[in-house]
């Protein structure tokens, strides 16, 4: 067991650090833990969703535009260190993009996990941040194959035969699986609606699956929000400033609302005990 405490989360596109558990490693960064983002591919088939960023200039650039902007999300959220996995976006299914041999969802897995092996074991960390084995409610490509390359690398990493190349074995102590609870899409969807606000919260947030039931850790951020919204804001091409959804709410407000990032605790080499109120219950 490595002295250093570190966390290390795994993300499928520029933009995703933002949106799911941004608060959360701000909070441990700023505790002096060390925090490394792996971000699998430069996000390149995303839409440009803010109008004021849609223009030919950028769309000419939008590969070197998105690593820009999740270096300064990065920065905002306070990773330490943010690693590229090299692959292009896979887009959705039916999409050109899709049927890239180059793209993450095509690349040869062995690959893949070798690449993410190789950061495990030169970083170290304790805790790994990950998608969940349950994406029903968007199941984007490359979110199925982050879930899959991130278990994958975490066995391999551990295992001294597997990838030697790529340094000595390191034993993950935790994986968890990021979640927006129900819990938390129904507190802000009330508090639009008591405000006298559209809530931007349909019915279709309501007929997908709930994962409440994992729940095992809550962390507590409130205060944070603002990180978020900033880190958000950060990615000019994919987020709209003006978006209610984002940013209908004030991060006073929001904070207020619901005041946690929540969390699965997927995989544990240490007894903890649950629920949690810490990601690194049972190895400080």
């Amino acid at each position: 067991m490595s002295d250093r405490l570190c966390l290390l989360a795994v993300h499928a596109h520029p933009d995703d650090e933002a949106s799911k558990g941004a608060c959360t490693v701000h909070k441990y960064h700023e505790e002096g833990v060390r925090t490394v983002l792996v971000c699998c591919t430069g996000g390149e088939a995303g839409d440009i969703l803010n109008p004021a960023m849609d223009t030919p200039e950028v769309r000419e650039r939008i590969h070197d535009v998105r690593r820009e902007e999740l270096a300064r999300s990065a920065g905002i959220i306070g990773y330490d260190a943010l690693e590229w996995l090299g692959y292009k976006d896979s887009g959705m299914p039916g999409t050109p993009e899709n049927e890239d041999p180059g793209n993450f969802a095509n690349a040869p897995l062995d690959e893949a996990v070798g690449r993410l092996v190789a950061i495990l074991r030169r970083e170290r960390p304790q805790v790994v941040l990950t998608y969940s084995d349950d994406q029903q409610g968007y199941p984007h490509p490359d979110h199925i194959r982050v879930h899959d390359v991130t278990m994958a690398a975490v066995d391999a990493a551990a295992e001294p035969s597997a990838y030697v190349e790529a340094g000595e074995p390191w034993t993950v102590s935790k994986v968890y699986y990021s979640v927006w609870s129900r819990q938390r899409i129904l507190a802000m969807h009330e508090k639009f609606l008591e405000l006298g606000l559209e809530s931007p919260y349909d019915q279709r947030w309501f007929d997908r699956p709930s994962q409440d039931d994992r729940i095992t850790t809550s962390i507590d951020v409130a205060g944070l929000y603002h990180v978020r919204a900033e880190a958000l804001r950060a990615h000019a091409t994919q987020i709209d400033p003006d978006s209610p959804f984002w940013f209908g709410l004030s991060d006073d407000v929001a904070s207020a609302v619901h005041p946690w990032e929540e969390w699965v605790l997927a995989r544990s080499e240490v007894d903890s005990g649950l629920p949690e109120l810490d990601l690194f219950s049972g190895v400080r």
